[in-house]
């Protein structure tokens, strides 16, 4: 709308206004919209600070529409599935290796047998014909993504839960409460040594830090596709295996809340690959796998390395992520 009256009001005042004058008003309104972070949509924040990269069809299906009410909003905590990805620091709890053991294993010495599939593998294994065994990707957070200006009215901190639950309606002693704090409070967690991380509340902080942690506006973002609803564990056989970039990333995991967060995190050294995989039951997966080529300061009793029965420092660990994950990427022409 502002753009629209702006235009008119020059149009009227002259009619003989050099085309170029005009581009540079829109541009430098434009730009002090952005700025000053003015009531525009996260789209179109997006498109401001990011005008190379496309949106993934995961962020686009969750942002608000024009004509949505934020009253209307259910107040609810949306669960994904799985997000192994981002539990990589610390020890691994019972109910994780449950989630994922093999309780009645095939008789062989072959440790892939204890478990249904294997969330974490070595990047050797990232190789055009391999089987693996696998759930689906579809990870099924349908947490919406609200605007920066009203997420940020909203308390999100560990000093405030009471607060949250209240405004959200949550029972104190319900999943939901404790679903909230755990979140929260993982938010709240150092980084370690030579990462940098960040809880992105809405679409535009998470475009804000994916700028500072790459350097620059000029990025890919990419995400898992998935075509098929599978959500059984089945045998995919690897058809293609790309390597997108060998470097700098952003990843940014979606936790489960009552609205979009994720945790972005970056600064070791990773591979991205795009791997093509097709499941016995005709399921298509495009999914982003991360190798990380340093794991000397992971929680030696993580998850990864109960799996893979190895140790910190072991050689490049992968794992797959979920559609609902993002990856910010330096573009390369």
């Amino acid at each position: 709308m502002k753009l629209q009256l702006l235009y008119s009001t020059i149009f009227l005042v002259s009619g003989e206004i050099l085309i170029e004058k005009l581009f540079i008003v829109i541009y430098m309104q434009l730009t002090f919209i952005a700025s000053t972070h003015a009531a525009i949509s996260p789209e179109v924040y997006w498109k401001i600070k990011l005008p190379k990269a496309q949106i993934p069809k995961v962020i686009k299906d969750l942002l608000p529409q024009a004509d949505d009410g934020i009253l209307d909003t259910k107040k609810k905590v949306y669960y994904g599935l799985h997000q192994h990805g981002a539990w990589i620091f610390h020890a691994a709890t019972e109910d994780e290796i449950h989630e994922i053991k093999n309780e009645t294993p095939t008789q062989s010495d072959h440790q892939d047998n204890n478990f249904l599939y294997k969330p974490y593998f070595f990047e050797k294994e990232l190789v055009k014909g391999k089987v693996i065994n696998f759930p689906s990707l579809k990870n099924k957070n349908k947490a919406p993504f609200w605007p920066r200006q009203f997420v940020e009215s909203i308390p999100f901190s560990s000093k405030k839960i009471p607060q949250i639950l209240n405004y959200f309606s949550i029972n104190n002693n319900s999943k939901d409460a404790k679903t909230i704090e755990e979140t929260v409070k993982v938010c709240e967690e150092p980084a370690m040594k030579g990462e940098k991380r960040k809880c992105a509340t809405s679409l535009e902080s998470m475009v804000d830090f994916g700028i500072f942690m790459l350097g620059t506006n000029n990025v890919k973002v990419v995400a898992t596709e998935v075509q098929g609803e599978n959500q059984m564990v089945q045998k995919y056989t690897i058809k293609e295996v790309e390597l997108m970039a060998d470097g700098l990333n952003m990843i940014c995991h979606k936790l489960n809340y009552a609205y979009a967060v994720h945790f972005c995190h970056g600064g070791g050294g990773t591979k991205t690959y795009m791997v093509s995989m097709i499941g016995v039951d005709g399921t298509k997966v495009k999914a982003i796998s991360i190798c990380h080529k340093d794991t000397s300061l992971w929680n030696p009793k993580g998850l990864p390395f109960v799996v893979l029965n190895a140790k910190p420092g072991a050689p490049s660990i992968c794992h797959y992520l979920q559609d609902d994950q993002i990856v910010f990427l330096p573009f390369v022409s």
